[in-house]
Order: structure tokens, then C-alpha cells, then sequence
């Protein structure tokens, strides 16, 4: 039963006001004792002429009650007391019902959503910066086709431009094949590096590189042939990645997709009027945006970003007909999506409002911000590999015998650096610090995995439940709050996809835990005395597990079964 809506449709029947309006205005409040739902008569008063006291008060003796145990006026506020036992055997038995469908719905079915991340430039080693993009677009890549919509995971590589003409000028003069086949990844960055070295002292690489990359841009054999090899050494680098983190991608349509795409997009530009020189450039003026002109071409000629950028959208939109065109790319580059958005709009395109910039912020050390050119860049296969063995550490130290230790560790690892990247407004810089992450008390991954596993251990000893369950016997404070953070996770879900901010999930499962853990603390359950007690209390182990487990699969993490 949807209490929230039944809050509604009885108040309905006493006022003159939309039911979805009331449902708007419907409050959790602030602690428990103050009720499960809370209506601010405010509104009503204009339209009755009364105090919104007095209009509380009225209401309260007018309400039908069937279902509440309680309904209470505080001042200006209709608190609604839910019945308890009949509550906690609604969602614990839906839980139970639907399983890994729990939370889930349809509500974004026959929409197509487009989420773009991670988008690596290849031939360069995925660092720990790259996290980010990564794991908030699988969240929200996951979430939306939980909720019904048809997601489409694109992996926007980085693969054109000048510099792969300057790599493949290195890669005539400097390869060590050895160590290409060695470590793919590792040579080709050093051939980059070596590059811009060498044309330090001789500027004119610099030329050779500009024609490789034209000859590229033409189709010649040679450039296309070692463009190739560039691409596919880079990605089968980059899934062995992907398969550690569990993060799939339905398109890997890059940069070099769009080059035979972007002629029709500046032609459109010019035809509508929009396109202006300044400085030898090609530009859409946007000073009435408060916002630098959105360059279309350089001035000698050569597109860039945007110019991709914009080719991309119109080429998603034709092909997918997108409800949402979302882009997980970091906080810096807010200013890049305002100008190809507003460009798009400018063009006469409406479904402009339906591209959305997904920005997060950086990832830090106590020492400050991650830097390649500082020379402390830390490679994300190294730093996910590092977590496992910490995570086994920690394993060998509190359960030296636990069986699939290896494995375990593996998850506990990869999915604490997850968790951490997850659990805070993504806007926010992230601190990383291995003591927190790979804690198991506190907001961390390995406290919520270890809850499951707490849970599962429990179900385990108890065995398969028989006899008689009965809700009305389990309506303590600790089991009611409960059942109530477990009921809330398709709105936590549905949230997270309005204001695409995977951490709602996160905070949410990890209320989950914590609102495990007190009844855990609070009561007995394999020895509780009477038997309709522990059978019901049982459930409540059940339906935390399930719900728990859905919410980590939505932000990337497996569980584990066993700690």
C-alpha cells in the first residue's frame, strides 16, 4: 500500500485541492514521535479563511482514521500515525514478493536516456581521476533501467586529434615492441612523452605530426592501420578495468565517430545565421549569455570539441531520439556544455532542455589535487588492485578462516573505493584516505557489505522459516523505523534520478544498515522467546538483505555473503 497516497486521498475528501498538489505537499517530519506523515494546512487557509490551526484541528476530527493508528493536529501540522503492524507486513511481504525487483518500476518506460561517461583518451592509462565519470554515470546508467527507461551507456573515447598524429610520429621513431606487448598502455605514454620532448628540440616534429594526423583524416593506410592498432590496444586495456568495476558500455562511438559528421553540423550553423568570424575563427556569439563565443572552427581551419560535441548530439538525437542526453563529465568543464547547449538552441533545436551536464569534483589527496604533470598520477588498475590486497589484510586480521577469502577481498576493495567515490554530493571534492575507506564501522562500503553479510549469516542459522508470522507482534520503534528506511528506497532511487545525484542511493542504503544494526542491537532474533516473534523478526532479515542488496547493485557494488 502507498501510505503517502492514502494520506492524500483522505484529505482529499475534506478540501478542494488536486490530489497530486496534496501529495506535493505532504512532509516526513523531523523525528518520529511527530508522526510518519505530516500535511502543512498553509494553503488551505486563503481558501477556507481560517487559521491553518484551527483548519488542522478541523480536520482532525473529520479524517477517516481506518489505517492509522493515530491522527494528531500540532499547531498548523495534520500528523498521520501509520499502523504499524499492518505497515511493516504491506512492505516487508512486497520486499519478500518482488525481490530484485524490489524498488524498481516502469515509469521511464518507451524513454530512450543517453548517459556518456568515463570517455578515456586512448593510449593513455586510465588514473585514479577517471574513477569518477566512470562510477557516478554506472550508477545512473543502472538506475534509470531499473526505473523502466531504455539506458544507452556510451563510452565517448578520446580518440582524434593532433596528438595521434604525434604518437604515430614517435611510434616510427622510438618504439621498444617489447614493450608494447609488455605493457601496451605504459610504452605508448612514454612514446607520447618522448615526443614532446624531442620537439623541444626540434619544432619541426611538430609538422611531421600535423600531416600524419591529416593523412589520418584522409584515410591513408598506414596512419589508419597504426590508429587501429592504437585504439584496440587501448581498449582491451581499458576492459580488463571495466570487468573489475562491473561497468558496461552499449557504445564506444568516440571522437573519430562524429569527424565525417561534423561538415553537415557547421553548414546548418552557417545556413541559420549563427556563424561569425572573430580572429580568423568560425564562432557562435553568445554574449547575450553571458558566456565567450562557442568556437565552431579554429582559425586555420581545424574543428574542435564543441564543434564534436555538437555533431554527437544531433547524431544521438536522430538515432535515438533521446528523452535525456546526459553527459558525466567533471564540474571544470560546465562552461563547454553551456555553449554547445545554448548553441543547440540557438539552432532552433527544443530537445536542447533535455541535454543535461553532469559535473562532479576532484579527487584529493591530503597533499592536493592529482596531477599528471606533477608526476603523481595514480594508475586506477594499480589503485584497484591496491585496495584488495588492504581488504585481505583487513580479512586475515578479523576472520583468518573465511572461506573465498580472495574474492571476498576483491569486492570489499574495489567496492570501498566505489562506495567512497558515491556517498557524497558528487560536486564535492573527494578526500582519499584507506584508513576510512576500508573501515567497518561508520558510512564506508565494508559497514554495509558487513550488515548483509550479518543478515544472511542470521538466515542461514535459522534455516527455512515455518510456522506462524505475525506483523502485529513486531511494531517496536527499532523494527517500525526499520521497515520504514526500507520502504523509502524507490523514492531514494527516483530522487537520485531527478536531480541525477547517484549518493541519495548511497546515503540511503547506508540509513538501511544503520537502522538494521539498532534493531540487530536492540532485539533478539534466533533466540527470541516466542516463536511468532523470531518468524516475523526473521522476515525483517530477509527483506533487509534484499533491499540492501538492490540498492549496492544500483551503485555498483556486489555483496557478499559471507565475513
Amino acid at each position: 500500500m502507498d501510505y503517502k497516497k492514502l494520506v492524500a486521498e483522505r484529505i482529499k475528501e475534506h478540501v478542494d485541492l488536486e490530489l497530486n498538489l496534496i501529495e506535493r505537499l505532504i512532509e516526513i517530519p523531523p523525528r518520529p514521535e511527530m508522526g510518519d506523515f505530516a500535511f502543512p494546512c498553509f494553503q488551505l487557509s486563503k481558501v477556507l479563511r481560517k487559521a491553518p490551526v484551527m483548519i488542522a484541528d478541523e480536520l482532525k476530527g473529520k479524517i477517516n482514521k481506518e489505517g492509522f493508528e493515530k491522527i494528531e493536529s500540532q499547531g498548523p501540522y495534520l500528523n498521520f500515525f501509520m499502523d504499524k503492524g499492518n505497515f511493516i507486513k504491506d512492505h516487508v511481504e512486497r520486499v519478500l514478493s518482488e525481490g530484485e525487483k524490489y524498488g524498481a518500476s516502469s515509469i521511464g518506460e518507451g524513454k530512450n536516456v543517453i548517459v556518456e561517461y568515463s570517455s578515456p583518451n586512448i593510449a593513455k592509462n586510465f588514473h585514479v581521476g577517471h574513477l569518477t565519470t566512470t562510477v557516478i554515470g554506472n550508477a545512473l546508467y543502472r538506475m534509470m533501467g531499473f526505473e523502466g527507461y531504455n539506458a544507452i551507456g556510451v563510452n565517448h573515447l578520446g580518440d582524434w586529434g593532433t596528438q595521434y598524429g604525434r604518437l604515430i610520429a614517435a611510434y616510427h621513431r622510438w618504439v621498444d615492441i617489447e614493450a608494447l606487448n609488455k605493457n601496451a598502455i605504459r610504452e605508448l605514454e612514454r612514446l607520447y612523452v618522448k615526443f614532446y620532448e624531442e620537439a623541444e628540440k626540434d619544432p619541426s616534429l611538430e609538422d611531421i605530426a600535423r600531416k600524419h594526423f591529416k593523412n589520418l583524416e584522409d584515410g591513408c593506410e598506414e596512419e589508419v592501420k597504426l590508429w587501429n592498432t592504437f585504439k584496440e590496444l587501448s581498449l582491451k586495456e581499458f576492459k580488463r578495468v571495466y570487468d573489475m568495476l562491473g561497468v558496461e558500455f552499449d557504445s564506444y562511438a568516440g571522437e573519430s565517430f562524429y569527424s565525417d559528421k561534423m561538415d553537415a553540423v557547421v553548414e546548418e550553423i552557417a545556413q541559420k545565421g549563427l556563424l561569425t568570424e572573430s580572429n580568423g575563427a568560425q564562432v557562435v556569439m553568445l554574449d547575450e549569455y553571458n558566456m565567450p563565443p562557442c568556437i565552431i572552427k579554429k582559425s586555420d581551419g581545424a574543428t574542435i570539441y564543441a564543434t564534436r560535441d555538437l555533431a554527437a548530439a544531433m547524431y544521438r538525437k536522430k538515432t535515438y531520439d533521446f528523452y535525456e542526453n546526459i553527459y558525466v563529465v567533471g564540474s571544470s568543464q560546465s562552461l563547454h556544455f553551456k555553449q554547445v547547449f545554448t548553441t543547440i538552441k540557438l539552432m532552433g533545436h527544443e530537445w536542447a532542455e533535455d541535454c543535461k551536464h553532469v559535473g562532479f569534483g576532484l579527487v584529493k589527496f591530503a597533499e592536493g589535487k592529482f596531477s599528471t604533470r606533477s608526476g603523481n598520477a595514480i594508475y586506477l588498475e594499480e589503485l584497484l588492485n591496491e585496495a584488495v590486497v588492504k581488504a585481505l589484510e583487513v580479512i586475515n586480521e578479523k576472520n583468518p578462516n573465511l572461506e573465498n577469502k580472495e574474492e571476498v577481498a576483491k569486492k570489499i576493495g574495489i567496492g570501498s573505493i566505489v562506495f567512497t567515490y558515491l556517498k557524497n554530493n558528487r560536486e564535492k571534492d573527494i578526500i582519499f584516505d584507506w584508513k576510512e575507506m576500508l573501515n567497518f564501522e561508520g558510512e564506508t562500503g565494508p559497514y554495509v557489505q558487513y550488515t548483509y553479510a550479518r543478515g544472511k549469516s542470521i538466515l542461514r542459522k535459522a534455516g527455512e522459516i515455518k510456522g506462524i508470522v505475525n506483523y502485529s507482534k513486531v511494531t517496536s520503534s527499532e523494527e517500525f523505523e526499520l521497515v520504514k528506511a526500507i520502504s523509502r528506497l524507490q523514492d531514494a532511487v527516483l530522487l537520485a534520478i531527478d536531480k541525477l545525484e547517484p549518493s541519495i542511493v548511497t546515503r540511503h542504503v547506508i540509513e538501511i544498515a544503520k537502522a538494521f544494526n539498532k534493531f540487530y542491537n536492540a532485539h533478539g532474533i534466533l533466540n527470541a522467546e516466542d516463536e511468532e516473534v523470531k518468524n516475523t523478526r526473521l522476515k525483517l532479515v530477509e527483506a533487509t538483505c534484499q533491499s540492501i542488496k538492490n540498492g549496492l547493485y544500483l551503485i555498483g557494488l556486489d555483496v557478499v555473503e559471507k565475513m
